[in-house]
């Protein structure tokens, strides 16, 4: 049995994402978001078949995806508040990692194992950031979801989707705690 990490189940036992507009710069640079996506890319990961990837989207990438989702949100008839927050995502982010769902065939891992996987990913960034000090947020959004804002802005192949979008930068505020699931309401102990 591996000896008892009490400091990491501490961490997991109080972790809060921070709310994406509150994040600010600076965010962390190539060498300090290094060991956060070594950290991610850690995940379980059945087969090894490695079915996601990254993409660190700097000020530049940023800037133009935001304008790309004006773009779209007006091809899209999608609603004028809808648009400018879908906006505001990326045009207010410090830095952001998309997390590339791209499952690869293997007659032993079925796809949806393969995309469990890319949300794993999602969530150890996340949680790497968060333990490294940095504000983090996991955001996705109507834009995530249209294949021609995902070809044209990230260069997505067909296959591919977006796992989760992962803001990071430094916190202007801490947030609240928020209510927490009723572990009793959500669990069955079975023994027989």
């Amino acid at each position: 049995m591996p000896d008892r990490n009490q400091a990491a189940l501490d961490f997991l036992l109080t972790r809060r994402s921070r709310p994406a507009k509150t994040l600010t710069g600076p965010a962390p640079d190539r060498a300090a978001l290094e060991p956060i996506l070594t950290a991610a890319a850690r995940s379980p990961d059945h087969g090894k078949l490695e079915p996601w990837r990254f993409i660190v989207l700097e000020r530049g990438a940023l800037d133009r995806l935001a304008d790309l989702v004006d773009v779209r949100g007006a091809d899209l008839g999608e609603a004028p508040e809808q648009v400018a927050k879908m906006r505001s995502a990326f045009a207010d982010s410090p830095l952001a990692v998309v997390v590339v769902s791209a499952p690869v065939d293997s007659p032993k891992v079925p796809q949806v194992e393969q995309l469990y996987s890319a949300g794993a990913v999602c969530l150890a960034l996340l949680n790497a950031a968060l333990a490294s000090g940095w504000g983090a947020n996991w955001l996705t959004g109507w834009a995530t979801y249209d294949r021609d804002f995902l070809r044209d802005g990230l260069g997505l192949a067909d296959h591919e989707t977006v796992a989760g979008i992962i803001h990071i930068g430094t916190e202007t505020s801490a947030p609240p705690e928020r209510p927490r699931p009723d572990l009793a309401a959500l669990t069955t102990w079975m023994d027989t």
